[in-house]
C-alpha cells in the first residue's frame, strides 16, 4: 500500500527539493563533501529523479530476533559485517502501465554496534547502472522505537542516495547483497549518470 493519502503533495516537494538544496550545499562547500576538491567549482548540484509521492509506501516489518550475520563485499574488496534485523515488505501500486506493481522485500541492516543507529537498506534496481549509480543506491529508514513483528514504517525511494564512493574512489563502500536487488525500476531518488 502506497503512504501517499495522508501528506500534501505541495508541501512534500517542497520539503524534498529543500533537502536536496541542503544536500547539494554540502557536497558544493563542506569540506567533508565526496567531492574531490578540484572539482567542487564545476560542481553544480546532483541528479534526482522529479519527487514521486507513489514511492513512498509504508512497509511491515518481519523482526529478526537472532540476526543473522551478512558480509557485504565493499567496493575495495573487502568484506564489511552487518546483522540482518528485519524485513520490510511493501507493495508497489503505480498508475502508469508500463511498470510492474506488485509485493516486494528488502532486508534491514545494522552494524554489530551497542549504539543504536539507523536501517541500512542499501538496493539495486533496474536502474542501476543505468540511471543510477553501477554500486547500487541506500536509504536509512529511523524507527521511532525498537520494531516489533508487524510494525509500520515508511520507506521513502525518493530519498535513496548514492553512496560517496560514486564521487570519489577514496571511499569504501558496502555493496547491496543479491538478497536487496530488486528486479523492477524505482525511478525515485537520486540519478547517477
Amino acid at each position: 500500500m502506497s503512504d501517499t493519502s495522508s501528506i500534501d503533495a505541495d508541501q512534500y516537494r517542497d520539503e524534498l527539493e529543500s533537502k536536496r538544496a541542503e544536500k547539494d550545499d554540502f557536497f558544493a562547500t563542506h569540506p567533508q563533501s565526496p567531492i574531490p576538491p578540484e572539482e567542487r567549482d564545476d560542481f553544480d548540484g546532483l541528479d534526482y529523479f522529479d519527487p514521486d509521492p507513489t514511492y513512498r509506501v509504508t512497509a511491515t516489518a518481519t523482526v529478526h530476533d537472532d540476526p543473522e550475520v551478512v558480509l557485504m563485499e565493499s567496493t575495495a574488496g573487502r568484506e564489511v559485517r552487518y546483522l540482518r534485523v528485519a524485513t520490510l515488505e511493501f507493495d508497489l501500486n503505480r498508475d502508469d502501465e508500463a511498470l510492474e506493481d506488485g509485493t516486494f522485500e528488502l532486508a534491514a541492516y545494522q552494524q554489530e554496534s551497542p549504539n543504536a543507529e539507523p536501517l541500512f537498506v542499501p538496493f539495486r534496481d533496474k536502474t542501476t547502472g543505468q540511471q543510477t549509480y553501477q554500486g547500487g543506491r541506500y536509504m536509512e529508514l529511523e524507527a521511532d522505537r525498537d520494531l516489533e513483528d508487524g510494525d509500520e514504517l515508511v520507506v521513502d525511494f525518493n530519498l535513496a542516495y548514492s553512496p560517496f564512493c560514486a564521487y570519489s574512489e577514496t571511499f569504501d563502500c558496502p555493496l547491496p547483497p543479491e538478497e536487496n536487488w530488486l528486479e523492477i525500476a524505482i525511478p525515485a531518488g537520486e540519478r547517477y549518470e
